[in-house]
């Protein structure tokens, strides 16, 4: 029999160092939904999850907390995970009732999901959080109702909002605290202001009695304002007094009716300065806001007046950065129906992600998935949420240490110095020629490709008298990505600097590797630029470029060759795929 070996968290979780290990994570992920290359459409890749989850090369990103995986991949049959399973069945029977199916329908549904529930209950092999989502996903395909909880979700947001606009409530969130006269200065008063009228919104915004009573204590309300809350001196730290840059937040809220306060907060956010992403479920999950809800809903509909709703779950990084240089509130989908799970989630939401400086989360669930689990993202987390006892906690997690952000100035910055490079070659009286090859379109052959434009370029430096050479592969740098690679060669490519664009033919792929004293490896065979779908975005450029610098030479493949590649890999160095013709 097959011994797994003992892992206690997620993030020691790595392929090729146990046999029985790797063949126990190809049937958790395919089991679980969550394997790209059996549903390249609907799960990410690891170059999109490396957006979010600060992994290394054989790292496996589990989306589960630390306690859940280690009750998935027990020998025995752990009795909290059976607990956790059993919460679900009552859930989904809930649901079930609540929709009012005839008996025959009712006894039908339930039978199906009976049958599921108790072979992944067998099984155990199923993330919770993934089991909810499959039985929810039956119920819903048998009924008309799209959101079983619609009713339920206007009521609590009607009684939170109530509750928002009684004057008693203005004052309690308001009221000027004797310590603030201490402050040096009106500037450092007013940040104090700012950060304690936010304290009291967090700790409202987990009460779940505003919007589950018609009428909450007063006096309840004002004893749980006063209490003290240590933690949240990290979530100070990081938000930083208003002299310092302000933040780009991304706002994932827990349920709705407690959704009202979180726009309060992202209010009183964005009148400190920052700009807050807000990403909303893309379809019904229990009490979970959705996207949906912000047109239907007339407290919502209030409440986030001015945002700019964004619909595309794939955006590009220019689309997104123009949107953020645009709107100070957006608001997203993630692109799922379920608990995060970041496998799952949507390009926009991977992107925002990535723009963003800081994660805040709300909730138990979130809690367990990102401070619960061991794994580093690559974004600092704060997590808000109140415990079965009813206390409240906030929660951080700084973003992993190797982890550097290339902000939209930062790529701007380097594109700038290459920029001033070609200027000063182009005063000194030289061509200035920009080389486009694969880098990283032969998934595996990134570092050889790297070595094939090196000796090239080298080759050509030798031949070409006078001519400045820009070769991409000189300027990258550690943690840039895809994304940003390509963000920062559009502003240089557009800069009008350019003499020549020469395209790698397969000529000069054969010329480096006789340089090189190599023959041709079998996958290189028959290659050029035209394989590469990050060389058919900028032969995009260049024609368009060549229309406003018609003395602008393109040497290489004949552009009508390029335009059958696909969408550049979300994140990737390489290509999505090819257009069937």
């Amino acid at each position: 029999m097959s011994v797994l070996p003992e892992l206690k968290s997620v993030r020691d979780v790595r392929w090729g160092k146990d046999p029985y290990l790797d063949a126990w994570l190809h049937n958790f992920k395919t089991e679980n939904n969550i394997e790209h290359l059996m549903n390249p459409e609907n799960v990410a890749p690891d170059e999109q999850l490396r957006f979010m989850v600060a992994l290394d090369e054989q790292q496996v990103y589990m989306p589960c907390s630390d306690a859940i995986f280690t009750q998935l991949l027990s020998k025995e049959r752990p009795k909290a995970l059976h607990q956790e399973y059993t919460r679900i069945w009552r859930f989904i029977m809930r649901l079930i009732r609540q929709h009012g199916f005839d008996k025959y329908n009712q006894r039908r549904v339930i039978q199906f999901c009976k049958l599921r529930f108790r072979q992944h209950m067998n099984s155990r092999i199923m993330i919770p959080s993934r089991l909810a989502k499959r039985l929810t996903s039956i119920v819903l395909t048998q009924c008309a109702v799209p959101d079983p909880y619609k009713d339920g979700k206007l009521k609590a947001n009607r009684l939170a909002w109530e509750f928002l606009k009684r004057p008693s409530t203005e004052r309690l969130i308001l009221a000027n605290p004797p310590e603030c006269n201490s402050a040096p200065d009106i500037r450092e008063m007013r940040w104090e202001l700012d950060f304690l009228e936010l304290r009291r919104l967090l700790y409202l915004s987990t009460l779940p009695v505003l919007w589950q009573d018609a009428d909450p204590s007063p006096l309840e309300v004002e004893t749980e304002l006063e209490k003290p809350c240590g933690e949240c001196s990290r979530l100070r730290l990081l938000l930083g007094p208003e002299d310092e840059e302000r933040k780009k937040i991304l706002y994932l809220p827990d349920v709705s009716g407690a959704f009202v306060f979180d726009l309060k907060i992202i209010r009183s956010l964005i009148r400190q300065g920052h700009q807050v992403v807000l990403a909303l479920k893309e379809g019904f999950y229990f009490n979970t806001p959705t996207l949906w809800e912000i047109d239907r809903d007339p407290v919502l509909k209030e409440a986030t007046a001015g945002a700019h709703i964004l619909h595309d779950d794939g955006v590009t990084k220019n689309e997104l950065l123009r949107l953020l240089r645009e709107h100070r509130f957006l608001i997203i989908s993630d692109g799922t129906r379920e608990q995060l799970n970041l496998y799952k989630t949507s390009v926009t939401f991977a992107r925002a992600w990535k723009e963003c400086d800081l994660v805040m989360a709300k909730g138990g669930r979130n809690y367990m998935n990102l401070i619960g689990c061991s794994h580093d993202f690559t974004r600092d987390i704060v997590c808000f949420h109140r415990s079965e006892d009813g206390e409240f906690h906030l929660h951080t997690k700084p973003r992993a240490k190797w982890v550097r952000k290339f902000t939209e100035a930062d790529l701007h910055g380097k594109a700038k110095e290459i920029i001033t490079a070609m200027r000063e070659a182009r005063a000194a009286g030289k061509s200035v020629m920009f080389y486009s090859a694969i880098i990283g379109s032969i998934p595996g052959q990134t570092g050889q490709a790297i070595r094939v434009v090196d000796t090239f370029v080298r080759h050509l430096r030798e031949r070409l008298e006078n001519t400045f050479i820009i070769n991409p592969a000189e300027h990258f740098e550690e943690g840039m990505d895809g994304d940003d690679l390509m963000f920062m060669w559009e502003r240089v490519q557009r800069s009008g600097m350019l003499d020549v664009w020469r395209f790698q033919t397969v000529e000069d792929i054969e010329t480096s590797f006789t340089l090189m004293g190599r023959k041709v490896p079998s996958v290189w065979s028959g290659k050029d630029s035209t394989y590469s779908t990050g060389c058919t975005k900028e032969m995009r450029i260049a024609l368009d470029m060549q229309k406003a610098h018609p003395e602008m030479q393109i040497i290489g493949p004949s552009a009508d060759k390029f335009f059958r590649r696909a969408e550049y890999g979300v994140g990737k160095y390489y290509d999505a795929g090819i257009k069937a013709p």
